[in-house]
């Protein structure tokens, strides 16, 4: 059973990224090895990260109580991950092509190192255990939604930097970016106020993030059109 819930678990996180990669025409353009490199540039990101964190920032947990939301916390460590921007776009100026398969590659390479970094040893400790926990399927679902979130990133990083962007879109294009980068501090705070519990929790983020990657496939797809992409 142990073994049937952990199987269940790898393939609903890993399988859409494979489907991703398989059906959106990746494959035929031969970009795996692109989203190795975009993975690597992934986990060097996340070492700088680590260091300005412990060099620049203090210890804000004695701030709240253990468990509870710490709003500084939060906003230090968001601050922190607009390096991510910078990590994403090195990754979309490293990589050839243009079009869709430029923005998919980088931000499927980005999301599958965070799934393997953050998900792989979870699953292999937790979700191989005697009891059965619906915390495992949530935390699989999640990574689906981050998926959606880091190609709607990639794109409206693109989108940042297009000379031909319509002006009318550039500050709706720098506040969904600004939204993502500090999800952690109005999302989460909304969900720790409202007492949200897990499965609505997951609803809401996945509400959420669909409306940002609709409105980043609208403004994507004008701009595309206009272009001939």
């Amino acid at each position: 059973m142990t073994l049937y819930h952990f199987g269940n678990c790898v393939a609903l996180v890993y399988v859409p990224y494979y489907m991703t990669y398989k059906y959106s025409g990746l494959s035929e353009y031969g970009a795996f090895w692109k989203c190795i490199q975009a993975g690597g540039i992934y986990i060097f990101t996340q070492l700088c990260k680590m260091l300005v964190l412990a060099t620049f920032f203090p210890d804000t947990d004695s701030f709240t109580g253990e468990g509870q939301f710490n709003l500084i916390a939060e906003f230090l460590r968001c601050s922190v991950d607009l390096v991510d921007l910078l990590g994403l776009a090195f990754v979309l100026s490293k990589i050839p092509g243009k079009g869709h398969s430029k923005l998919i590659t980088a931000g499927l390479g980005w999301a599958t190192a965070e799934v393997i970094l953050s998900r792989g040893l979870m699953l292999w400790v937790g979700a191989r255990g005697a009891e059965f926990s619906w915390i495992y399927i949530q935390r699989c679902l999640e990574s689906n939604i981050l998926l959606v979130q880091h190609l709607a990133t990639a794109t409206l990083l693109w989108l940042f930097s297009r000379h031909d962007l319509e002006k009318k879109f550039v500050p709706l294009v720098i506040v969904l970016l600004v939204a993502i980068s500090f999800r952690g501090v109005w999302l989460e705070g909304t969900l720790q106020a409202l007492s949200a519990g897990s499965w609505f929790s997951l609803g809401l983020k996945a509400l959420v993030t669909g409306c940002i990657g609709f409105v980043t496939l609208h403004i994507y797809s004008g701009l595309a059109q206009s272009i001939g992409l």
